[in-house]
């Protein structure tokens, strides 16, 4: 049996998204609390480049990067399938994954940490771009 942790934090959405992952696979891991204002040895050594979470480690081999590491779980556990068969629909879903990404849940997380006019810029910048 392998093994599975996820280094991450309860708060964080990409986070979510790959214990979500795990779940709908059916996979068994170990999840681990990370303080990202005083980071631990391991999240340092997993992730060297970025230092930032979430990270999955699969029979201690490090992955990086949310979305990376839905197409990992994918991969390896084939029960459950994340994406769709069809190539086309699965370029679709990796488009709009990378959209929100990009477009949605960056401008939603400036609008919550501000005030004001800074929260309504945000608002209209994620609702203008969909």
């Amino acid at each position: 049996m392998s093994e599975v942790k996820l280094l991450g934090t309860q708060s964080s959405f990409p986070c979510a998204r790959i214990i979500w992952a795990l779940k709908l696979k059916q996979v068994q891991y170990e999840f681990i609390e990370e303080d990202l204002f005083n980071k631990s040895p391991l999240l340092l050594k997993m992730n060297p480049i970025y230092k930032k979470v979430p990270v999955l480690i699969h029979n201690d081999k490090p992955v990086a990067e949310s979305l990376v590491i839905l197409e990992y779980i994918d991969e390896i556990w084939k029960p459950n399938p994340l994406l769709p068969e069809d190539p086309y629909e699965r370029a679709t879903a990796r488009f709009w994954a990378k959209f929100v990404d990009e477009k949605c849940v960056l401008s939603a997380w400036e609008a919550m940490k501000s005030d004001g006019e800074e929260k309504k810029a945000g608002h209209r910048h994620c609702t203008t771009n969909v």
